[in-house]
């Protein structure tokens, strides 16, 4: 016998959730009520869940386990008719994007906290996506938010912990929960987009992979896709069990986190293409022999070359950018004739072209890119479309960027991050550049002319929707220009990313290290943000 429950409870620090959920650290979703208070206030803020079916999974972090069990007895509790989970409560985002999609489910919970640490001193995170499989838009959230202030119960049913390790379907109470592989529907997918038969033969060739899941979730899909399905030789994938903890490690894919793998790739004996992803799946990084591709660069040569896949050789209808996302992919678009739309950060804002059919193939400078074929940005997507420019191409990676770069030019970018910053001085840093906008058009600073200087607000052309204060602007003459911006991805203080950009067309100029071609922007964004007088900080965290 299942006995349900009203639980008498409290509101909670609920703190807004924006595209990517609600991040705390793990013990915080651990403490009495949190976890259960926030998931009924998503039940209750998409309007109830009484015979709707949803997809749950996670990136397997440290509490992923015990999650999923409290989620599936309020699921039960609060009425829902099926459950769609994946074996082990183990998904990729885009992995969970894809089966709401292709099951039309009523939307999803992922519990991730992207490529945050995961531990018990850690970070854990959980967010609703929609049933288009993208992330919720703001008035959702605003609403889960709001019910996060005046929650005073919550439903749950007492029973045991169900079999998520067996594929099949069971019942919990009236509701379905249906166990699936969590790689299968996916592989399927990539399948029909990508040339499978060019991508074994290349491999079949000698050439030669390095692959670094970073003991995050997408160790499973790399392997069963590369080594498996595609022929790549057996330990191509490293790191490639999930671990609660990633292995002691930092699940974002970056030169920094990733050192390993960038050690590998500038070696003497160096494979041919190296890759990485990050927490649960949706962000990836790209390596060639001897030169790392910003994701600025690898966004602007996909567009370029995506037609060599089955899946886009109709061509793009459009592409789209994060503001701060670097414009190399703005003159790709132009030479094809084809519309690049600037949006604010956020996956949700990309779900409106996607849905809208203006764009196929989206990117921001955070490693993250993807297309229509989900609604979340995709990892392993990524590296299966360069794999198969690669087996069309047969050239290095460094070889394909050199030739774009002396097509388009090159932008030379880089991020500069400076974590954990207090939240009032990142606040009063950014006041005060606010303040100095309307004055700067003419000026110099550190020797560069300010062309332009703004903060940035998006008016979508789909909905009609206005969204505004997502970053400063600053342009100088020639193409260069800072971005300033404050990110909600951690969960600890603030985080002051400063996006550094350069135009060079002479192709007399395009061998030069990124941070020397960058110097008098880094020069010019310290002078005028007063990095170092407001946050106390002599130099950035991370540079990407």
């Amino acid at each position: 016998m299942i006995k349900m429950h009203d639980v008498h409870t409290q509101p909670i620090d609920g703190q807004k959730p924006g595209t990517s959920g609600l991040r705390k650290k793990t013990k915080i979703f651990m403490g009495p009520h949190y976890l259960e208070n926030y998931i009924q206030c998503i039940f209750d803020g998409i309007g109830g869940i009484e015979g709707k079916t949803l997809v749950l999974g996670g990136d397997g972090r440290y509490f992923n386990d015990r999650a999923a069990q409290v989620i599936l007895r309020m699921a039960a509790a609060n009425g829902a008719a099926r459950v769609i989970v994946g074996q082990n409560a183990l998904l990729s985002t885009p992995a969970a994007s894809h089966l709401i999609r292709s099951h039309e489910t009523d939307g999803g919970l992922i519990m991730s906290a992207s490529h945050n640490p995961g531990g018990p001193n850690e970070d854990f995170g959980v967010k609703y996506n929609t049933p288009n499989g993208g992330p919720a838009p703001e008035p959702v959230t605003d609403r889960i938010f709001h019910l996060t202030r005046t929650i005073n119960r919550y439903h749950i049913c007492e029973t045991a912990d169900l079999d998520l390790g067996t594929l099949g379907e069971s019942r919990l109470g009236e509701m379905v929960v249906q166990v699936v592989d969590p790689v299968a529907d996916y592989a399927a997918l990539m399948e029909s987009l990508f040339d499978f038969k060019a991508i074994s033969d290349l491999f079949a060739s000698g050439f030669r992979m390095r692959f670094d899941a970073m003991h995050a979730v997408t160790g499973p899909y790399a392997t069963e896709i590369l080594e498996r399905r595609l022929g790549a030789p057996p330990g191509t994938v490293v790191n490639g069990t999930p671990l609660p903890d990633f292995g002691g490690g930092h699940p974002d894919p970056n030169p920094i986190w990733a050192a390993d793998l960038m050690a590998t790739m500038f070696a003497q004996d160096a494979p041919d293409f190296g890759a990485a992803s990050d927490g649960d799946g949706d962000r990836n990084m790209i390596v060639g022999r001897g030169l790392y591709v910003t994701p600025s660069d690898s966004l602007a040569l996909l567009a370029a070359k995506a037609h060599l896949a089955p899946g886009y050789a109709d061509g793009l209808s459009g592409v789209a950018r994060s503001m701060p996302t670097s414009a190399a992919v703005d003159r790709v678009a132009e030479a094809l004739g084809i519309p690049c739309y600037e949006t604010p950060t956020g996956w949700k804002f990309f779900g409106n072209l996607l849905d809208a059919g203006c764009a196929a193939l989206c990117g921001e400078e955070s490693a993250g890119t993807g297309s229509d074929h989900v609604r979340e940005k995709d990892g392993l997507w990524a590296v299966l479309l360069w794999l198969n420019i690669l087996a069309v191409e047969r050239r290095p990676v460094a070889e394909l960027m050199a030739e774009h770069w002396a097509t388009y030019g090159r932008n030379y970018y880089s991020r500069h991050d400076y974590e954990g910053v207090d939240s009032d001085r990142a606040a009063t840093l950014m006041s005060d550049l606010r303040g100095q906008l309307p004055d700067l058009v003419g000026t110099t600073v550190a020797g560069l002319s300010v062309t332009s200087a703004d903060e940035f607000a998006y008016d979508d052309p789909v909905d009609g929707s206005r969204t505004e204060a997502q970053g400063i602007r600053i342009g100088f003459a020639g193409g260069a220009r800072a971005v300033f911006r404050l990110s909600g991805t951690g969960t600890a203080g603030a985080t002051l990313r400063v996006y550094l950009e350069r135009l060079v067309t002479e192709p007399g100029q395009l061998h030069q290290d990124a941070q020397a071609a960058l110097a008098p922007i880094i020069a010019a964004a310290g002078a005028l943000a007063q990095i170092k007088r407001i946050t106390g900080r002599t130099a950035p965290d991370v540079i990407t």
